[in-house]
């Protein structure tokens, strides 16, 4: 199950926009751990208790839980231990997200791996002033997601924010280019601020993204200002955290659910109050047929916006280019540049996974060099090992064939980007065999040829090797043709 799956069936179930946030703040324990007999036992003990009772309390409440990462660093190991108990505590229907404020490019890849896979959390909050390259290592995880913050509630942070002018602020542009990164269901963003006015320019800027509030508010009036600015057309899309002083409270419990009841309350006068909305709302799902006939016959190809994006960032080129195998085509496929894009990228990636997820194998092995992104993107995406065949046999270190690890006898699928001859996938097939491996499927992202020209495919095929392709040159074709992306004269050179 994906993070916004998660977290939309979460709200749907406990009818709840509340995030609970478990930072356990020694000023904020100690009132508590007196009142509960803990007042003599050590930070570490009060906050253990601290966690479990707030989890079971607010678990009912709540659609999602978050922790900050650096309360737990702060302790050192055993903080660390803690974290892991909490992750053991919060149920598992409960999106757990961790606030990291991550903005290191070193250090990424290391901690998107220790966060997703280790300690298994299912979203982590990010610096975006590295740009786009500090979310790409996280975002290669399908399932689960990762918060911009794009703003700050500190006051002191209003110079960098509001530069270079106050009507059109650095944040604002964060909004706009975080966007670009990955998904409405993969990528959010956290708002720091208690002012519905803020809220309202970032909801303008992002209709379809969730925005999570960070700052702390109380005020009755103020919530239903930050309601008004920051729901989206189904009435949904905002996460407010509980406020902090609930969390010490004996009746934490009905408190968190009279809050939830009166935020739902104002969520229902919210859709009363724009029925025009309600009804624009579900225009949005309708698609907009290419023929007279009604929209429930019309057979919408789920690749078609992958393939006109691809096409929109250089992927398809015009003009004579030699090919590997050394023929003259009037046209290049150039799929390199794919791994700029990070949210093209993992769009990619995902319709491989549709392929590759119905096939039985050990281990994944990218044919050098091309696709080699691919395969590493996979490889992370469905926790299966990478191994690939050197294009060439250094001469000296250890003289590797295959790099990676492996056992003899295990079975590989074979990633490309590209099937025109064959001959490259076939020359890597070899040196893997010889390794003692095992090959039976082969999955590209394009088939040159498709059902048009079968000549590649049947190559593999007669050499016992299954062959799965994401698309074909005629489909592109018909599609970028349909889109008025192509011209008849270059459709032609095509098919």
């Amino acid at each position: 199950m994906g993070f916004f799956v998660q977290l939309t069936e979460a709200i749907a179930e406990r009818q709840s926009l509340l995030v609970t946030g478990l930072d356990p703040n020694p000023e904020m324990l100690q009132s508590w751990a007196l009142r509960h007999g803990m007042g003599n036992r050590s930070f570490l003990s009060q906050a253990r208790h601290w966690i479990k009772a707030v989890v079971e309390a607010t678990s009912p409440h709540v659609c999602a839980i978050k922790a900050s990462l650096g309360f737990y660093q702060a302790l050192g190991p055993l903080g660390l231990e803690l974290l892991l108990e909490v992750r053991d505590l919060v149920p598992r229907d409960l999106p757990l997200i961790i606030d990291a404020k991550h903005g290191d490019l070193n250090s990424s890849t290391a901690l998107a791996h220790y966060l997703f896979r280790d300690l298994a959390v299912d979203a982590v909050t990010l610096s975006p002033l590295a740009g786009q390259d500090i979310a790409a290592p996280f975002l290669l995880y399908a399932d689960k997601a990762v918060v911009i913050t794009c703003r700050s509630s500190n006051p002191a942070a209003k110079r960098i924010q509001y530069h270079p002018s106050e009507t059109d602020p650095l944040f604002l542009q964060i909004v706009r280019e975080s966007q670009l990164w990955g998904t409405p269901e993969q990528l959010l963003l956290e708002v720091g601020t208690s002012d519905p006015a803020v809220l309202a320019l970032v909801r303008r800027a992002a209709p379809e993204r969730v925005l999570m509030l960070r700052s702390i508010w109380s005020e009755e009036e103020r919530l239903d200002g930050l309601l008004e600015a920051g729901l989206n057309e189904a009435a949904d899309g905002l996460l407010l955290p509980l406020p902090q002083n609930l969390l010490v409270e004996d009746d934490l419990s009905d408190q968190a659910a009279a809050l939830k009841a009166l935020i739902n309350q104002r969520r229902q006068h919210w859709l009363d109050q724009h029925p025009e909305q309600r009804a624009s709302s579900c225009e949005l799902w309708l698609a907009n047929p290419k023929s007279d006939q009604p929209s429930s016959d019309v057979d919408v190809d789920p690749l078609a916006e992958l393939i006109i994006d691809l096409f929109d960032i250089g992927c398809l080129l015009f003009g004579e280019y030699v090919q590997a195998s050394g023929a003259v085509f009037n046209y290049y496929v150039d799929l390199r540049q794919i791994i700029s894009d990070p949210n093209l990228f993992h769009r990619v990636l995902h319709s491989y996974s549709g392929l590759l997820e119905q096939l039985n194998f050990d281990r994944i092995a990218g044919i050098p060099y091309g696709s080699l992104p691919t395969a590493t993107g996979l490889s992370l995406a469905l926790h299966k090992p990478l191994i690939y065949p050197r294009k060439e046999v250094k001469a000296h270190g250890a003289r590797r064939l295959i790099e990676g690890d492996f056992n003899e006898g295990d079975q590989v699928v074979v990633v490309d980007d590209i099937l025109i001859t064959g001959g490259s996938v076939l020359e890597g097939i070899a040196k893997l065999e010889s390794s003692g491996l095992v090959v039976k499927d082969v999955v590209v992202f394009i088939d040159h040829g498709g059902q048009r020209d079968r000549r590649a495919r049947q190559r593999l095929e007669d050499q016992g090797y299954r062959v799965h392709a994401v698309l074909d040159i005629p489909r592109i074709t018909q599609e970028l043709l349909q889109a008025g992306r192509l011209s008849e004269e270059q459709a032609t050179m095509l098919m």
